[in-house]
């Protein structure tokens, strides 16, 4: 053990010394990418080989040419870089990166850079309520960027396999394809429980005493102070303090939120150990204790229960005491007890126990919600009703990507009579709207012209066809789920 730490501490030399003179020239995006990836793998490696390390020089790695690079090229590559923060400048507008950079880098390490509020921006929810979102400008943006970077590696390694959300190489059908496993093997009753408003109400100082935990770099600290005290414009030119929470939308915001939301994957992490091990769990439930697990997605998470409806509707109040300390309460409206077999609907899915068609055997089934279903239908009924001057080529530019990506979601679950519906519902959307820019035109001309096949066409441009999506299962990694570190470690080994 000795000879390995002593490695770690030549690894960890060798980085902090590859910090110095890096001014005389900024790296392509390829050298800094590797370069990057190489000290986020070192970082998650002593984060994961010392459970109470903390790490004390990480503030040079945030204002590294490498580290913000990388940062600009995904600030610049996101869909958000079309939209300008308080100042009015959008990152896509942005040409002399280089000088905007260099900059950052000079403020970061005089210790001079300061955040500056975010624009809020309301979007309307499906129940009729706003969510704030909070745009920050495009030097903010790099910067929270290049700090996550730095904590990401860090954090990860402490994150437990029952979360999902915002993390790289994890997805939403993970965290379907476990719920469908313990549902099938004896966990019927289901707490489904959502947070209020996660994202604005969580405590700062709680949050702060957990980063604190793996962060020692009271530089690096102050930081994440910062950016979290940085303020609101609101839509009618008012500035907020921001008191509480992290405004959704920004790009450090999912990493705390995870750090926040961990102490209750932590609570259900150490109930399920004491549980023992299959024997002893299986002992417990021949005494009528319940056993039960937690999936969570960001701030949504539902915990499956072997046992009896009291004891998930017990299991609702513990929730709420672990949440309390963190600033977070649960939704009365969004949280309830529910059975497999009356079924529930999680991050777009319908999950439900019903009898197999011509056996007695019963089996936990997923299918697209009926919430979203519709969602995508009023999309689509959105996009037929813009004005007529658009080609059917755009039309279909815009239809396609959204109906591609909508199958492709839903594509692992037993969604083909829903393809079939979805298929039908935009056909027939998108021949009355063929109809309406033609009105002059009898239906012969319009097949001739536009429905080759009877699918809408022009040009190279045809409807995507639904129906013809594949469905498969999804296969359930459990906790096999590599992050990009890991990975890059193994490479290394071999």
């Amino acid at each position: 053990m000795a000879k390995e730490g002593s490695s770690f501490a030549v690894e960890e030399w060798k980085i902090r010394r590859s910090l110095v003179n890096t001014d005389a020239s900024w790296p392509d995006l390829a050298e800094a990418e590797s370069r990057v990836l190489k000290i986020q793998t070192k970082l998650h490696q002593w984060a994961t080989d010392d459970s109470n390390r903390r790490f004390d020089d990480l503030y040079n790695l945030v204002h590294d040419p490498s580290f913000l690079v990388v940062a600009w090229d995904r600030v610049r590559g996101n869909r958000g870089a079309r939209s300008a923060g308080v100042d009015g400048v959008k990152p896509r507008a942005i040409s002399a990166s280089v000088e905007l950079l260099a900059g950052l880098r000079t403020e970061l390490k005089a210790r001079t850079f300061q955040p500056m509020p975010v624009r809020e921006r309301l979007i309307p929810k499906a129940n009729g309520k706003l969510r704030m979102l909070g745009i920050a400008t495009a030097r903010d943006r790099v910067v929270q960027a290049s700090l996550k970077l730095v904590v990401e590696p860090i954090f990860e390694a402490e994150f437990h396999s029952c979360s999902y959300g915002f993390r790289p190489n994890r997805r939403a059908q993970d965290a379907i394809a476990e719920i469908q496993f313990l549902t099938s093997r004896s966990y019927e009753w289901v707490l489904e429980a959502d947070i209020t408003a996660c994202f604005d109400e969580i405590s700062h100082s709680a949050l702060m005493q957990r980063v604190r935990r793996r962060i020692g770099d009271k530089r690096v600290l102050a930081l994440l102070q910062a950016f979290l005290k940085a303020g609101v414009l609101t839509e009618d030119g008012r500035n907020r303090e921001t008191i509480t929470g992290t405004p959704q939308g920004a790009i450090l915001s999912p990493v705390l939120a995870n750090v926040a939301l961990s102490v209750l994957d932590e609570h259900f992490v150490k109930a399920w150990r004491a549980m023992g091990d299959f024997n002893q769990r299986s002992y417990r439930r021949r005494k009528g204790l319940a056993t039960y697990r937690l999936v969570r997605y960001a701030d949504d998470f539902v915990a499956v229960v072997a046992g009896t409806r009291a004891d998930a509707v017990s299991l609702r109040d513990d929730v709420a005491q672990v949440l309390a300390p963190m600033g977070l309460r649960l939704s009365e409206e969004k949280t309830r007890v529910v059975h497999i077999d009356e079924g529930f609907d999680f991050l777009g899915w319908h999950i439900q126990r019903q009898q197999k068609r011509g056996t007695t055997k019963r089996y936990v089934y997923t299918y697209p919600s009926k919430k979203a279903l519709l969602a995508v239908c009023v999309r689509v009924r959105t996009l037929t009703q813009r004005s007529q001057h658009l080609t059917l080529t755009t039309l279909l530019e815009r239809i396609n990507p959204l109906l591609r990506g909508w199958t492709n979601f839903f594509r692992h679950g037993v969604s083909k009579a829903t393809f079939s519906y979805v298929d039908t519902f935009a056909w027939r959307r998108t021949v009355g709207w063929l109809r309406r820019k033609h009105h002059r035109r009898n239906w012969k001309w319009l097949r001739r012209r536009y429905l080759p096949g009877w699918r809408p066409t022009e040009g190279k441009a045809t409807l995507f066809n639904p129906a013809k999506v594949a469905v498969s299962r999804y296969r359930y990694r459990a906790d096999r789920i590599p992050n990009p570190w890991t990975s890059a470690m193994e490479r290394t080994v071999v």
